[in-house]
């Protein structure tokens, strides 16, 4: 997983309420086997209109997405967090998140951050014409006019992002710890190795 700690560029200013993991990719694509080429995917209906604002020249590509209240709710498909980085996206910008889609997002990588409605307001204001500034270390949100918006993020959560930890990136930090254990079970319960290969 790539470290997150500061996200710069154009922000889509999407804005939408209650938008459903079915929306964000539809279940025809949970058929691959492979995350590439899922951005293709979501928001597909939405794409059906030539003027939408995900294929707009303006926000291709942009790494983060301005979403309205309730973003990510519905089934648990882990797709729409792939979906939404294929596109680019590494942060989301919602007043409040379903928890499932939030605890997926995290886990591959995408910072979901809550901000009330007026400050969601503002930065899709801003997001119009200019870029938005995320830092996770201050935790704020800011933009060239001075606007600066303060979130809340879980500790855990926040030293998982900043250094690029996924679970087998947690287990990997514990190794010496892992090493020590494993080394002590041969010593003074030999009999539980026999004839198994144990990594040192």
């Amino acid at each position: 997983m790539e470290p997150v700690s500061t996200i710069d560029g154009r922000a889509i200013p999407f804005g939408r309420k209650n938008i459903d993991t079915d929306i964000i990719i539809p279940a025809h694509w949970l058929k691959t086997i492979t995350r590439d080429g899922l951005g293709q995917g979501a928001f597909e209906a939405l794409r059906q209109d030539p003027d939408n604002i995900f294929d707009s020249e303006t926000f291709k590509g942009a790494p983060i997405l301005i979403a309205g209240d309730n973003f990510g709710c519905g089934s648990s498909r882990e797709h729409a967090a792939w979906a939404l980085m294929d596109m680019g996206v590494k942060a989301v910008i919602a007043p409040s998140f379903s928890d499932i889609f939030s605890g997926n997002a995290f886990k591959n990588g995408i910072l979901t951050v809550v901000l009330p409605q007026p400050a969601i307001d503002r930065l899709m204001e801003v997001a119009q014409t200019d870029p938005v500034h995320i830092d996770l270390e201050a935790q704020s949100v800011t933009t060239p006019f001075q606007d600066r918006f303060t979130f809340e993020i879980d500790p855990f959560r926040k030293h998982c992002l900043l250094n690029g930890l996924d679970e087998v990136g947690l287990t990997l930090e514990r190794g010496d710890a892992i090493s020590g254990y494993e080394a002590k079970v041969r010593a003074e319960r030999p009999f539980l190795a026999k004839g198994t290969s144990v990594a040192a």
